[in-house]
């Protein structure tokens, strides 16, 4: 399932950070959540109205969106600036979307770098 598969990948990053010593693992809305020491928080959902996709979710008053926009504008399926959505039946590109859940985990010490310090060779 795509929410389990986004799980792996929050705490495959995390631990290979090195960096974050605590990942909080909770609920927000009923939604797995997740938040570090720095991190912003990320959360996946779901939602019985619409049942064929998954998100990603992002703090909406925070970059992340909008530097995911710039690096990667056709790669992804965006929800304004709060989301990266994904269909059920779609594999998810864990590879490209690592970068993004590194970034939201470390992004209080990030925020103020160019790009969030992301470097766009990691997309191409």
């Amino acid at each position: 399932m795509q929410i389990d598969k986004m799980r792996v990948l929050i705490l495959e990053t995390a631990e290979q950070m090195g960096s974050i010593d605590e990942l909080e693992e909770t609920l927000k809305w009923g939604e797995p959540s997740y938040i570090s020491k720095y991190g912003s928080t990320l959360r996946i959902a779901w939602s019985s109205k619409r049942p064929d996709q998954v998100g990603m979710y992002f703090k909406c008053t925070s970059k992340l969106v909008e530097t995911f926009k710039t690096l990667c504008p056709t790669d992804f399926r965006f929800e304004g600036n709060r989301a990266i959505i994904f269909s059920l039946n779609e594999k998810i590109p864990l590879r490209q979307l690592r970068p993004f859940v590194r970034t939201c985990l470390a992004y209080h010490r990030l925020k103020k770098l160019p790009l969030l310090g992301l470097n766009p060779s990691e997309f191409e």
